[in-house]
């Protein structure tokens, strides 16, 4: 069920978002204990789970609706990663908590927009005196870093090469989103806090944008020093997404609205007296970095199926309505799925519309009203009854 206030607020976010390629925004996970679901030969879920120490996952992973962006109205919940001297994986000396996403889809081609909300806590807040690798790619073209030599500074680098810093506050959120062109080996950075929408902040830059699709770490890398102390050091991340097209600027642009009872085929912007739409379009010092870059060799991953939504736009009913209907494409390959593309103009449909049945009084030229909560075919049907429109026009 819908209220009036959070179907309008959905309908104006929308209006300004891409197309998701892939959602890592945990609200279809109960817990961190899901992850364990995960393994080479059984690559379910958002995430591919290896990259830890080898205490029970919820001493690495946990999430809970405290750890979002409270901004972030498509996430019900966020993740606080941990690392802690005992997460050591695979023998070595760094400690590291990672997850990886866990597609088919192309997420290493052409222009993506990866998105992630950060912060940290004044309680197991992280050492300033040792380098931390945040959000990286294995090659290490662009990611932020904290500590060392940067002291107190989330910076972002390209190739190793700062060229974005801001001072680490506890509890304040970073929105972040890299612009990756694959193709044209460039990377932008865009950033906000809190609520705020994201802005260009660096870029574009030439890198070399290598990526096998499974190679970018969700999580934190902390590199040994001469002063390692124990304890635990949490990050927390929110509104992780990967996106195609145009960028979406505001905060919380993936996965729907969270408080929804089931996934919505589609949304239906109106143009009426009752409701007006509203579209949102979507420099600082060169610092050297001689740190150590960390290589990881991830094995390669297969699936036997992908399901992407395409969003086609179709003219239906009266100029006053468009729906918007997402169409799951499916591969029955492991190979990748190409980025569905969306229709720049919209296409005339001529095939019936269900209508659902509505109460007497509810019909044409009727005083029809619209409960406070509500399902997307009793909106549907309402606006129809307001403007005159019946079932099978």
């Amino acid at each position: 069920m819908f209220s009036k206030i959070t179907l309008l607020s959905a309908l104006l976010s929308v209006a300004s978002a891409g197309t998701t390629v892939w959602d890592g925004s945990f609200n279809d996970m109960t817990s961190s204990a899901d992850l364990e679901k995960w393994s080479f030969s059984n690559p379910v879920g958002a995430y591919q789970y290896y990259i830890h120490g080898p205490g029970t996952v919820d001493k690495y992973v946990n999430l809970d609706a405290s750890y979002k962006n409270p901004a972030d109205t498509s996430s019900k919940q966020g993740v606080k990663i941990t690392i802690d001297e005992t997460a050591k994986w695979n023998g070595q000396s760094m400690l590291r908590t990672e997850l990886i996403p866990q597609t088919t889809a192309a997420i290493n081609k052409g222009k993506m927009y990866y998105h992630f909300s950060i912060k940290t806590s004044a309680e197991n807040a992280p050492m300033t005196a040792n380098e931390h690798q945040v959000a990286f790619f294995e090659s290490h073209f662009t990611e932020l870093k904290y500590g060392g030599s940067a002291g107190n500074k989330l910076q972002w680098h390209v190739g190793g090469v700062s060229k974005w810093e801001v001072e680490l506050v506890a509890d304040e959120w970073h929105n972040v989103a890299y612009e990756i062109d694959f193709d044209a080996g460039s990377v932008t950075f865009w950033h906000s806090t809190g609520s705020s929408a994201l802005t260009k902040t660096a870029g574009p830059l030439t890198a070399s944008t290598s990526s096998n699709g499974a190679d970018w770490h969700l999580g934190v890398l902390r590199l040994p020093g001469n002063s390692d102390a124990a304890g635990a050091e949490d990050w927390y991340f929110s509104g992780v997404y990967i996106e195609s097209g145009e960028l979406s600027t505001a905060i919380g642009g993936a996965g729907g609205d969270a408080g929804a009872e089931e996934p919505v085929a589609s949304v239906v912007p109106v143009a009426s007296s009752s409701a007006a739409a509203v579209a949102a379009s979507s420099s600082a010092a060169v610092v050297a970095s001689s740190s150590v870059a960390a290589v990881v060799e991830t094995p390669a991953v297969s699936s036997a199926a992908a399901v992407i939504p395409s969003p086609t736009p179709i003219a239906a009913l009266s100029s006053s309505v468009a729906a918007v209907v997402e169409t799951p494409v499916v591969s029955s390959t492991p190979e990748a799925v190409q980025t569905p593309i969306a229709s720049p103009s919209p296409v005339d449909s001529s095939a019936p519309v269900a209508t659902p049945t509505l109460p007497a009084g509810t019909g044409s030229g009727s005083n029809a009203t619209l409960p406070e909560e509500f399902t997307i075919k009793q909106f549907v049907a309402w606006l129809r009854a307001k403007q005159g429109v019946n079932g099978t026009s």
